[in-house]
């Protein structure tokens, strides 16, 4: 009977080297998609295939008992605000809009979202209503013809109808100068 030597330890096939290395294989592997998903190539989170486009038709129930149309504001630059009384970003940005609003170049409208009215008064009551008009969309049907994404989402109209800017998330001090200047040069 002919023995075969054991196989030593020093002669380790290839295949088994390889294996040794396979976890360190894996985890920079896992490292360099992590890297890429962090500083490659981004989406922009204000995109959407709205701008250059009409704006959706907008008839909804206004706040104050009357019928909001957003066509009506035709021949003049709009910021629409999509918002709630139980978002805190909308809370945050809402001195933003106060300012905004002061502008005469242009006009501030609200688009409540999935909110009660009352809350939606309550909330304006309490920190001022810089909108000349508030919309109400409980169901929120049109904030899904604009592509909403989440609240709170702010459009720019030019006089003609066409969104020229969507900006989403929390309007900031910076945030409110770019998008002032959009509008206020929209008024062509």
């Amino acid at each position: 009977m002919s023995q075969q030597p054991a196989q030593k330890p020093q002669e380790k096939t290839l295949f088994a080297r390889l294996m040794a290395f396979a976890p360190l294989a894996v985890f920079v592997a896992l490292g360099a998609l992590f890297a890429f998903g962090m500083f490659g190539q981004r989406v922009d989170r204000h995109a959407s295939p709205l701008v250059g486009q009409p704006a959706p038709e907008a008839v909804l129930p206004a706040l104050d008992g009357s019928t909001f149309d957003l066509a009506a504001y035709r021949g003049r630059p709009v910021i629409l605000n999509v918002f709630a009384s139980w978002c805190a970003p909308c809370r945050l940005e809402h001195p933003q809009l106060i300012q905004m609003s002061r502008d005469p170049r242009f006009v501030v409208i609200g688009l409540a979202y999935r909110d009660d009215p009352a809350d939606t008064t309550a909330f304006l009551e309490e920190l001022g209503n810089p909108f000349a008009a508030v919309a109400i969309d409980r169901q929120g049907a049109a904030a899904v013809r604009f592509g909403l994404t989440g609240v709170p989402e702010t459009y720019v109209i030019d006089a003609n109808g066409i969104v020229i800017r969507k900006f989403t998330g929390e309007i900031t001090p910076r945030d409110a100068v770019e998008l002032t200047r959009l509008a206020a040069g929209a008024g062509s």
